[in-house]
């Protein structure tokens, strides 16, 4: 079982439509229905990405690769840099480059702007090395003819996660609509639902794992810890670069790309203060006294299958999150 990535370190590191739509319409006076990019452009957004990266992680600065992230990568990157650039002043002394190889680029057609693709790679990150790698899956995103490919979002996994992906009769992968009923959950509604389903555990629709189930335990198991209660409210991040993307599946599926962000709220009984770690130090405003609450972005990746599957219709297979501030009363 996969932990969830934290993303404080490394990782924790214009406005776009919530879904594209595979059809022609009309954005900014343009109708014809292309290519999101070219593959030599979408490998040079990768390259371009790559270096930005490894600058930022090696200098901890937010500052150079700020145009190369956006939407849930990029406020849990944004935010692991800021702290680390305060805990570790002089930079990461135990960077390592990173590597993103074999790349393979899907790219869905679509009218006007924003466009994205989507570049399943393989990195460095993983010990062996071998066939059985971790797969990096990252989503750029790209809002203007002017503007900069930006990674939205980051998936990280298995070969055997990634699916078959429906294709156009130029070979193109297609894109699923939000509101698309090919789906068993439209993409537009996974966000919500599994908002509803951490908070109730309903809809009974998710897959167990340990981005449903498990961190549902979790969360219960940590609500009362001695001398401090928690609780978690969680929202939809559902708009512009934050807005789910999805790729339809050859089986009448999608893969879903989504985010939401939650709050943590820790309460300390009477004598007691909650902890604030290094990490957070530099994203706190407040002073906390007996109350410490925690902002998060969470980024998950789910498969969801056709239309008329009885159960596990979702499932989340990848969650990727960070802090992205602090708020101390």
């Amino acid at each position: 079982m996969r932990r969830p990535i934290g993303a404080a370190a490394g990782l924790a590191m214009a406005t776009a439509t919530s879904l594209l739509a595979s059809g022609c319409v009309t954005v900014h006076g343009e109708l014809a229905v292309l290519p999101g990019a070219k593959k030599s452009e979408a490998a040079q957004a990768l390259t371009d990405f790559i270096e930005a990266y490894n600058e930022a992680d090696k200098a901890f600065d937010p500052a150079l690769d700020a145009g190369r992230v956006t939407g849930a990568l990029g406020a849990i990157n944004q935010a692991g840099l800021k702290a680390r650039s305060v805990t570790d002043p002089n930079g990461n002394t135990r960077h390592q480059p990173l590597e993103l190889t074999d790349a393979r680029y899907l790219i869905p057609k679509k009218a006007g702007w924003p466009r994205w693709f989507v570049a399943d790679t393989d990195s460095n990150r993983d010990r062996d090395n071998g066939p059985d790698d971790n797969r990096w899956v990252l989503v750029f995103v790209r809002n203007g003819a002017d503007q900069l490919w930006e990674v939205a979002y980051l998936a990280i996994l298995t070969p055997d996660e990634i699916p078959e992906f429906r294709t156009d009769q130029d070979g193109l992968v297609e894109p699923a609509p939000a509101d698309s009923e090919s789906p068993a959950v439209a993409p537009g509604d996974v966000g919500d639902a599994y908002i509803s389903y951490l908070k109730t555990g309903e809809p009974a629709r998710f897959a167990p794992g340990p981005h449903t189930d498990a961190w549902r335990e979790l969360r219960a198991k940590n609500a009362k810890l001695p001398g401090l209660t928690v609780q978690y409210s969680d929202q939809p991040l559902d708009s512009g670069d934050f807005g789910p993307l999805a790729l339809a599946t050859k089986d009448g599926g999608a893969l879903v790309f989504f985010a939401i962000k939650y709050f943590e709220r820790q309460t300390a009984a009477a004598g007691f203060t909650p902890k604030v770690g290094p990490d957070i130090k530099p994203l706190l405003t407040g002073r906390v006294t007996n109350t410490l609450t925690k902002e998060w972005v969470s980024s998950q990746a789910a498969l969801v299958r056709p239309d008329g599957a009885g159960t596990d219709q979702v499932n989340v297979v990848s969650r990727l999150q960070g802090v992205v501030g602090a708020e101390g009363s």
